[in-house]
């Protein structure tokens, strides 16, 4: 998959622009700064998604100034078709890949008719079968969320995706924890590794945690994409801000990343370029440890080792013990075989 030669980072904007278009410019903006590779909106309606008395998450009544419905709450959060047009342009122009989460059967069909490249299946749809069909028969790259999820249905979305025609190299499941904030004890990053070497799967890790470190680690675990909620300010009216980075946090956190990603290498124990002038400087050599005459044997008390090491490696010390000095040896000479 080209987007996983290296990690993908995306900055999850997700709801945090509050329904507003110019907020929405404003996410994109950090994230390119920050050095995201995709920013991620999310596309819905409220009237297609929840009922009208559906009950909020806790977290999010947390965040509520006001005892408003889910449905309410929505229903202002939510972008028209029109934002969408004006989001991608903006994208484009910004050179950051456009990415959004749908959460109803047609705005599924909306991002479709976008010719949208990558589709994120948020952890609520896993279980959604006539959605995951949908993705399924376009054979495109998919990200697959697992918060909630237990292995049986991880595999049961696994199924109907690649029954319906995607390919398994095409997608990537993330490990997921949908409490927001997730407690750091709750994250189970191991979970991640279950799931590839259950299904032989390219992984990665969409974090709900505060902070930037769980995030570092998965990359050091081996995931290949990292998705991450970020805001323009923590202190902004809405349910995500809270558990969201701020601007300079999501800079530092891809920063690390980046540092991180570098530091894995390709596996192979050997020297590397940069330590290999340093060597002849660390290791040592079998030297005189006093003055040594020609033709005396060579013994623990007369020879011992120093840097630097251009001389005989001290891996031949049994072999130099008890032969006859070929020349005379002041003090720290090297000794030759």
């Amino acid at each position: 998959m080209e987007y996983l030669k290296k990690v993908f980072i995306i900055a999850e904007a997700g709801v945090n622009h509050n329904g507003s278009i110019k907020n929405a410019k404003r996410l994109i903006d950090v994230a390119k700064s920050a050095g995201a590779d995709a920013v991620k909106f999310q596309s819905f309606e409220a009237e297609k998604l929840v009922t009208g008395d559906a009950d909020k998450a806790d977290y999010q009544k947390k965040a509520a100034v006001s005892r408003e419905s889910q449905y309410t709450m929505l229903r202002r959060l939510e972008l028209s078709k029109n934002d969408f047009f004006q989001i991608i342009d903006y994208c484009k122009n910004k050179r950051i890949h456009f990415l959004s989460s749908a959460f109803d059967l047609d705005n599924l069909d909306f991002l479709i008719n976008l010719g949208m490249k990558i589709f994120k299946i948020p952890s609520g749809e896993i279980t959604n079968l006539p959605y995951l069909r949908k993705i399924g028969v376009l054979n495109k790259k998919v990200i697959l969320s697992t918060g909630m999820a237990d292995l049986a249905e991880i595999k049961d979305a696994l199924n109907i995706l690649m029954n319906s025609g995607t390919k398994k190299t095409n997608i990537t499941v993330l490990h997921c924890n949908t409490a927001y904030p997730t407690p750091y004890e709750d994250v189970n990053l191991r979970a991640m590794l279950t799931i590839q070497n259950a299904f032989d799967i390219s992984v990665g890790y969409s974090d709900h945690t505060l902070g930037i470190e769980i995030p570092i680690a998965a990359v050091a675990l081996g995931a290949l994409i990292i998705e991450k909620h970020f805001t323009l300010d923590r202190g902004m009216r809405g349910p995500d801000h809270q558990a969201s980075l701020e601007p300079h946090e999501l800079k530092a956190m891809i920063y690390a990343i980046r540092n991180v990603e570098k530091s894995l290498g390709n596996g192979i124990k050997k020297p590397s370029k940069s330590e290999i002038k340093n060597k002849l400087i660390v290791r040592k050599s079998i030297v005189a440890a006093k003055d040594i005459n020609k033709g005396e044997r060579f013994t623990a008390e007369n020879i011992t080792t120093k840097r630097p090491g251009n001389g005989l490696s001290p891996m031949l010390w049994d072999a130099v013990l008890g032969r006859r000095a070929g020349k005379d040896y002041a003090e720290d000479d090297l000794i030759e075989l």
